[in-house]
């Protein structure tokens, strides 16, 4: 048995429990929307998800600490889980079905467990530290996950969520850069561009500025794919900082464009 297959199993109750409340949510015409102090969006399907996965992790392992989007970080342990309980609100409250939830457990700041839950999509994908990245709708009916074999920029797959984040971080143009060097853009947005890249649909993805929360689940489904997911410095992923995801035969390619080095000649 791998070391973390019971807090894999735990993290698969968590999104039943998640599932169960935001697709309740979902699409319902009296749900009640309030705006945080960043301007975003926070619903009461947010806030229930969270108050259960934390009701339900007191109880299976209440020495553990919790960071949450909406409730912030309680106790204090060198096991972390990490909750985004609706990443996605804005499409979430718009009747997009691209949004999920997100479940990481950290030990000493390194994600050993992640899962990102899809009900919408009927989608889950998961990964825990040596088991491999897998996809399916539970444990028990899943394939696994392999990133793309794509070598080349001029051949590649990349998706973002938008342009202005990059431009507020004032790397605007570097980004344009990479875009121009790739084959193929699309804005599938949100944790859906990372995980597509886990699963060889998409070579790159990435994003200039996530929270823990936004991004927690996603290096070790990179990684456990075959793929990579570090910082644009290619570091490992901190709270606040930039992601980028790849195939990991791209990262290096990906990061000196992002970094504003030199633009590729592409053939015509």
């Amino acid at each position: 048995m791998a070391a973390f297959d019971d807090d894999l199993r735990l993290a698969h109750v968590l999104a039943d429990a998640a599932d169960d409340i935001s697709l309740k949510h979902f699409r319902d015409l009296d749900l009640k929307i309030d705006t945080k102090p960043d301007l975003t969006p926070v619903t009461e399907a947010d806030r229930a998800v969270e108050e259960t996965l934390r009701s339900v992790l007191s109880r299976a392992r209440p020495r553990d600490a919790v960071l949450g989007e909406e409730y912030g970080k309680t106790g204090h342990s060198p096991r972390l889980w990490v909750l985004d309980p609706i990443d996605g609100t804005k499409n979430y409250v718009r009747g997009v079905p691209v949004w999920a939830t997100l479940i990481a457990l950290l030990e000493v700041d390194r994600p050993v467990v992640g899962l990102v839950s899809s009900p919408a999509l009927s989608r889950r994908w998961w990964a825990s530290k040596g088991g491999g990245t897998w996809t399916g709708r539970s444990l028990t009916k899943a394939s696994r996950c392999q990133v793309s074999g794509i070598t080349e920029l001029a051949d590649a797959s990349l998706s973002f969520s938008s342009l202005t984040g990059w431009e507020e971080q004032h790397r605007l143009e570097p980004f344009l850069g990479l875009t121009r060097s790739v084959w193929r853009t699309r804005a599938y947005g949100d944790f859906w561009s990372h995980v597509m890249v886990a699963e060889g649909s998409v070579d790159i993805s990435a994003e200039p500025e996530l929270s823990l929360w936004d991004a927690a689940p996603l290096p070790i489904i990179l990684e456990e794919a075959g793929g990579r997911a570090t910082d644009l410095r290619a570091g490992a992923f901190s709270d606040g900082g930039a992601l980028v995801c790849s195939n990991g035969a791209l990262h290096d390619a990906a990061l000196t464009q992002l970094n504003g080095g030199p633009t590729p000649l592409r053939l015509t």
